[in-house]
C-alpha cells in the first residue's frame, strides 16, 4: 500500500517508458518489506539541474540517472564518488543528512559483482574490452580497480578507444583481433546484438577457457553468447550487470541489500510481458 509515509525513489531519463529499473527496485523493495515505490520520470534534455533541484524539494530517497543526463547530473551534484569523479558521469543519486546531494557510479562496479556472482575474480586476469562508448569506460574504469592485469580496448575510433584505455592507468592497452583471443575475458560493451543476431567479433576468436560477458540483455542470450558456449566458453549475460548495479543503488539509498535473484526475475517477468 502507498501511503503519505511511502519514501519515492526514481530514475530519470529521456525516453526513459522502456526502463526495467521500476520492475527491478519495486521487486527489491517489496522483498526487503520497505515502505518504497520507485517511479520512471521523463525528464527532457537540458533540464537534469532542474529534476534534482525537485528531488530536493519533493525529498525523494534516490535518483537512477540514465541517458541523457549522467554528465550532466555529475555536474550538478554536490560532490561525486571516485568512480563518478573518474567517469564526469553519474547513475546514481543519494541524498545525504545534511542535504548535500551525492553522485555515484554503479554501473562498473554492478559489472564486477555481475562477474562475481558467477565466480569469476578479474584481478591479475587479462580482458579485452570490446567498445569505448559510456559503458565500456565504467567498466574499463571497475576492471583497473578491482585489479585486472591487462585490458585491451578494441574500438573502431582510436580516440575513443585511447579515452577508455585511460581510465584503466597503467594496465590499459589499444587492443587488436588478436586479443579476444588471448584474453581470459572478453566483454561486449557495445550495443552490437540488440534485438538482432549480430556479433561485435569473430566467433572464431573465442575458445574454451574463456569468460565471454554481454552487457546487452536484450535478447538475453545473445548471438555472442550461444558462439562463446559453443566455443567452450563461460558466459554471464547483460541482465546480470543490471540487476547488480541496481543492487548496489539500493544499499546506497537506504543501507539493505535487496537478492539479486529476485530482482532478477522480476526483470524477467517484465521483458516476457512486453514480448507476449
Amino acid at each position: 500500500m502507498i501511503s503519505g509515509s511511502t519514501r519515492v525513489a526514481a530514475v530519470i531519463g529521456s525516453p526513459v517508458q522502456h526502463s526495467l529499473s521500476p520492475a527491478l527496485h519495486n521487486a527489491g523493495f517489496r522483498q526487503l518489506g520497505l515502505d518504497w515505490v520507485y517511479v520512471a520520470l521523463e525528464v527532457q534534455p537540458g533540464d537534469a539541474h532542474v529534476a534534482l533541484q525537485a528531488m530536493r524539494t519533493f525529498g525523494l530517497g534516490g535518483l537512477s540517472v540514465t541517458m541523457p543526463h549522467k554528465e550532466a547530473v555529475a555536474l550538478a551534484v554536490d560532490e561525486l564518488d571516485p568512480a563518478a569523479t573518474a567517469l564526469q558521469s553519474v547513475n546514481t543519486v543519494v541524498p545525504a543528512a545534511d542535504g548535500r546531494l551525492v553522485g555515484h557510479s554503479t554501473d562498473g562496479a554492478g559489472f564486477i559483482a555481475s562477474l562475481a556472482a558467477h565466480g569469476v575474480d578479474v584481478a591479475g586476469r587479462s580482458v579485452c574490452l570490446l567498445g569505448a562508448g559510456g559503458a565500456a569506460r565504467a567498466i574499463s574504469d571497475a576492471l583497473a580497480r578491482a585489479g585486472a592485469g591487462r585490458i585491451a580496448v578494441v574500438n573502431r575510433t582510436f580516440s575513443t578507444a585511447q579515452h577508455t584505455v585511460a581510465l584503466a592507468g597503467g594496465v590499459g592497452v589499444i587492443g587488436a583481433a588478436g586479443d579476444i583471443r588471448d584474453a581470459d575475458i572478453v566483454v561486449n560493451a557495445t550495443s552490437i546484438g540488440m534485438g538482432s543476431d549480430d556479433i561485435p567479433c569473430d566467433a572464431a576468436l573465442l575458445r574454451a577457457g574463456q569468460v565471454v560477458a554481454d552487457i546487452v540483455y536484450h535478447p538475453r542470450d545473445t548471438a555472442l553468447l550461444r558462439a562463446a558456449r559453443a566455443a567452450g566458453a563461460t558466459t554471464v549475460d547483460g541482465l546480470a550487470m543490471l540487476v547488480h548495479q541496481a543492487v548496489l543503488q539500493q544499499v546506497l539509498w537506504h543501507g539493505a541489500r535487496p537478492d539479486p535473484a529476485v530482482m532478477a526475475a522480476a526483470a524477467e517477468r517484465e521483458l516476457a510481458a512486453r514480448h507476449q
